[in-house]
């Protein structure tokens, strides 16, 4: 009787501690949001007055305009490449049956434990060294590299997901690994490959640190909120910007994590080599 009032009490402390948890870790995202509403300059209680004010300056912003545009298209550049990559890595991580490929794919998941200063002081000394010098061209590879792990691991999983005999019985049918893998297994990682696109492109557009020391002079719209940062008159105007972004990358994360679990979860395709009766009776082979 005891042990189980002892149980009850060892949980009751842990749902305090996890409400706790969310509420120092969430309650600061929420409150931008809610100041940016806010009919006053400042962000401090009590709120003086609804307003959508701050979302209005957002429009016709020229320098916000280019900013946003460079982390579009860095974005969209980084995340692709991030996504081939990772396709590949994983792919002959699970497949190459290769020390150097599960040397390369363990490499390629390392930078999510290196922080991101020694990153990006790296990757500043390293595009000096062969002539790029901070640019977009430096940025977008220096967001494939921080992308790389999260497109690996998604990539890995998928295909470690799919049945093993499905890419066997393509391969006894007389199938190259090339046909195998570009008919086979990549079809069948759509949702995953969705899915890692678009989380690559989440990080690359809301990476700070990299672009921080490898922006020449065209800026992301990370470092422009940087920039607004010192003046207090534009506070306002950087929370509703912080809001819309929150809320774009909330939907886009939330539709990737979708799209990964509809992948995992997708039923495997009947075994290329089982038979079916057809309308006549008859038996006959066929292959997916």
């Amino acid at each position: 009787m005891s042990e189980g009032r002892h149980t009850q009490r060892g949980g009751g402390w842990l749902g305090v501690y996890v409400i706790a948890y969310l509420v120092f870790l969430y309650l600061p995202v929420l409150l931008i949001p809610l100041f940016s509403f806010n009919n006053s300059i400042q962000a401090a209680f009590p709120l003086q007055g609804f307003t959508l004010h701050w979302y209005a300056t957002l429009f016709g912003n020229s320098a916000l305009t280019s900013a946003l545009l460079n982390s579009l298209v860095i974005g969209v550049i980084a995340a692709t490449g991030a996504t081939l990559c990772g396709i590949t890595v994983s792919y002959m991580d699970l497949y190459g049956r290769s020390p150097l490929a599960a040397t390369i794919s363990a490499i390629a998941r390392l930078p999510i434990l290196i922080p991101g200063v020694i990153v990006g002081i790296s990757l500043l000394i390293l595009i000096n060294l062969i002539g790029l010098g901070p640019s977009r061209i430096a940025i977008v590879l220096g967001h494939i590299l921080v992308a790389l792990p999260t497109t690996v691991v998604i990539m890995r999983s998928r295909f470690a997901a799919i049945p093993k005999t499905i890419r066997e019985a393509a391969l006894d049918l007389g199938a190259s690994d090339w046909t195998t893998f570009r008919r086979v297994m990549l079809p069948l990682s759509l949702p995953a490959i969705v899915s890692a696109f678009m989380l690559a492109f989440l990080i690359s557009f809301d990476e700070f640190i990299v672009v921080f020391f490898l922006a020449g002079t065209e800026p992301t719209l990370p470092l422009y909120i940087w920039s607004q940062l010192r003046f207090p008159r534009s506070l306002p105007t950087v929370m509703a910007l912080g809001t819309s972004i929150l809320a774009v990358s909330f939907i886009i994360a939330a539709l990737a994590e979708i799209l990964r679990h509809r992948g995992l979860s997708a039923p495997a395709p009947a075994d290329p080599s089982q038979r079916k009766q057809t309308k006549r009776g008859e038996l006959q082979w066929h292959s997916t």
